[in-house]
């Protein structure tokens, strides 16, 4: 799956970029805030991370941003099972905080999920991580009342997680035929 919003390009990672992963994931202040990620972030993880297929309805895309010189891999972005739910996650290179491509690439692959037929998704962020959060709320996703301690392998060990709920409704019309897939 491919996707273009205003500024970005997502799409699926090549395990050739293993190495710009690891540029942008090896650091604290990026892993501190995933629950999946190791620290340190080593040359295999980034290995593993770039070659893994995702399923078929739980799409994983590497976010890049177009320019004169090819486009620069930034982040990632994707949607992942925790539990019986479906979770977004995130993250975005340190060089390129503060700019919204957070916010932007984690919008189309919303209007992805509601076209694959997902009708609700969760979030969670760290307490101590209120970027996450205004993310987040940007998106749309409230808060469910619930905060939970969640292990991150970057913290080694668990920390307090604020968890969020995105209602997304019923699919589109032009929808019709991905909801009808999902459910089969």
């Amino acid at each position: 799956m491919f996707i273009r919003s205003e500024r970005l390009f997502l799409r699926p990672g090549w395990p050739e970029e293993w190495e710009d992963l690891l540029a942008l994931v090896d650091d604290e202040a990026v892993v501190r805030n995933l629950a999946r990620a190791p620290w340190p972030y080593t040359a295999e993880n980034a290995r593993t991370f770039a070659a893994r297929q995702p399923e078929r309805l739980l799409p994983n895309l590497f976010v890049t941003l177009p320019g004169a010189e090819g486009a620069r891999l930034i982040g990632h972005v994707g949607l992942a099972r925790d539990g019986d739910e479906v979770e977004l996650g995130y993250w975005i290179g340190r060089p390129f905080w503060g700019q919204g491509y957070a916010t932007e690439a984690a919008r189309a692959v919303l209007s992805l999920a509601k076209a694959l037929g997902h009708r609700r998704l969760v979030a969670s962020h760290f307490v101590d991580n209120p970027a996450s959060a205004r993310v987040l709320g940007k998106l749309g996703f409230r808060p469910t009342g619930a905060v939970r301690n969640r292990f991150s392998l970057g913290r080694g060990g668990e920390a307090p997680a604020r968890r969020l709920a995105l209602e997304l409704g019923e699919p589109n019309g032009c929808d019709d035929n991905l909801a009808a897939m999902h459910a089969a």
